[in-house]
C-alpha cells in the first residue's frame, strides 16, 4: 500500500500551530516515511528503527497522556478517513512507546532497589545499575529487554532463538508478569499509559505462550 503525503491529511485536523506533543508525534510519524516523503506499509525495518530513534530521543515527561491522546486522535481520524496504512503506523508508534517506557521503568526500578539495598544516594545507584545491568541480568530478563526494543513482528523469531539457547519459556513469562505487577499496576488507574502498556505486555505473553 502506497500512502503519499497522508501525514498532511492527518496533521490538518490539528490546530494551525501544533502544540508541543503534537509536534513530537508528527516527528515520530514522519520518521516512518521513505526519503521521498511517501509512506510504504508494511513499514521496512529501517523505518521502524527510525521511529524508535525518535521516540527514544524524547524525554520521559514528553511521553505522557497528551502524547498518547494525540496518537489516539490521529489514529481515529485516519480510521474514519479509511487510511488503514496510517492507522498501522500509529499502532507501531504506540508499540514503540510502550516498549520504550517499560524498559526505562525497569531500569529505574532496579536503580531504586539498588539504592534501598546499598543505602547509596540515587545518582550513585543509577550509575551502578547502568554499569552492571548486562552482567547481572538473568537470561530471561535479557531476552525480555530485547523484546521491548524490537518490532513486534520479530517477537516470535527472537523468542524461539532465546528458547533454543538457554531461556525457559516459563521464566520469560514470569519476567513479563513481574513487570506487569511492579510497573503497570503502579501507573494511574484507567490512564491511557496503563492501558497501552498493559495491552502491549499481555500481547507479548500471548505470543510467548504460542511459541
Amino acid at each position: 500500500e502506497n500512502l503519499v503525503n497522508t501525514i498532511q491529511a492527518v496533521v490538518s485536523m490539528t490546530e494551525d500551530s501544533l502544540d508541543e506533543r503534537a509536534k513530537e508525534v508528527e516527528k515520530v510519524v514522519k520518521a516512518a516515511s521513505e526519503p521521498d516523503g511517501e509512506f510504504l506499509v508494511p513499514l521496512s525495518k529501517e523505518r521502524v528503527e527510525a521511529m524508535r530513534k525518535e521516540v527514544e530521543g524524547l524525554e520521559e515527561e514528553s511521553l505522557n497522556e497528551a502524547f498518547l491522546s494525540t496518537i489516539d486522535a490521529w489514529m481515529n481520524k485516519a480510521h474514519q478517513d479509511g487510511m488503514d496504512g496510517m492507522v498501522s503506523i500509529m499502532q507501531t508508534a504506540l508499540q514503540i512507546y510502550a516498549g520504550t517506557v517499560i524498559s526505562r521503568a525497569r531500569v529505574q526500578l532496579q536503580a531504586n532497589v539498588g539504592a534501598a539495598v546499598s543505602g547509596e544516594d540515587q545518582a550513585a545507584a543509577n550509575a551502578v545499575v547502568a554499569a552492571s545491568k548486562d552482567g547481572e541480568s538473568s537470561a530471561a530478563s535479557d531476552l525480555f529487554e530485547k523484546l521491548l526494543r524490537v518490532d513486534t513482528n520479530e517477537w516470535e523469531i527472537e523468542i524461539r532463538k532465546g528458547i533454543e539457547s538457554d531461556v525457559k519459556k516459563e521464566a520469560l513469562v514470569s519476567e513479563v508478569q513481574k513487570t506487569m505487577e511492579s510497573v503497570i499496576l503502579g501507573l494511574e488507574n484507567g490512564s491511557m499509559a496503563q492501558r497501552v502498556q498493559a495491552e502491549f505486555l499481555r500481547e507479548l505473553v500471548t505470543r510467548i505462550e504460542a511459541v
